[in-house]
């Protein structure tokens, strides 16, 4: 696929089968991430992929009753309030069942922790793209970096001490064809100088 089709077709996934895609498919998309910009050349980005079902099952319990204990407050981000809303019902599944979840961290302290790793996802999702696959960015375990429950479960998962958790990506076959149809844009607005 062309690259700007690639970058301009690219949408969320959030529905899938339940195969694993090949590791080979996997590997380059990760490898896309890995290959992406990073503040002096620094390349500080960590991917700890899960694609164990049980491990995935684990994750998502643990995620949906430290949700369930948070409070909403008021200005709160949307999807972080959503987030909390589906957890008190229970059975929160926050990466809506992808066969796969490339965990993206970096090191704390560093100024290009998020830029750096923004453009790791974003270089994974326009790969998956490219390949088939579906895929879409998860900020749950970005927003609960600190919690000492999350933490701990991925610091026992490869996590660092030194390293924050700065997003994930979910990806696999989406259920049904996939949705590649450019969506109108209605912000990001242009200013010529």
């Amino acid at each position: 696929m062309e690259a700007i089709l690639a970058i301009i077709s690219r949408r969320s996934t959030r529905k899938y089968t339940g195969s694993v895609p090949e590791k080979s498919l996997i590997e380059k998309v990760i490898n896309a991430g890995r290959h992406a910009p990073s503040g002096g050349n620094s390349q500080t980005t960590h991917f700890i992929v899960f694609t164990d079902k049980e491990m995935l099952k684990d994750l998502s319990d643990i995620v949906c009753a430290e949700f369930a204990k948070m409070e909403i407050i008021e200005g709160m981000y949307s999807s972080l309030k959503a987030s909390i809303i589906a957890s008190k019902k229970g059975g929160y599944m926050f990466h809506y069942n992808a066969p796969v979840f490339i965990v993206v961290a970096n090191k704390k302290g560093y100024g290009n922790a998020m830029a750096d790793s923004a453009c790791a996802l974003e270089n994974m999702m326009i790969a998956a793209n490219a390949l088939d696959l579906g895929s879409c960015w998860i900020n749950q375990l970005h927003w609960l970096d600190e919690n000492e429950v999350v933490r701990g479960f991925m610091l026992e998962q490869g996590l660092k001490d030194d390293e924050t958790i700065t997003g994930g990506l979910i990806l696999g076959y989406p259920d049904g064809e996939l949705n590649r149809e450019p969506l109108e844009r209605k912000g990001n607005p242009i200013t010529w100088v």
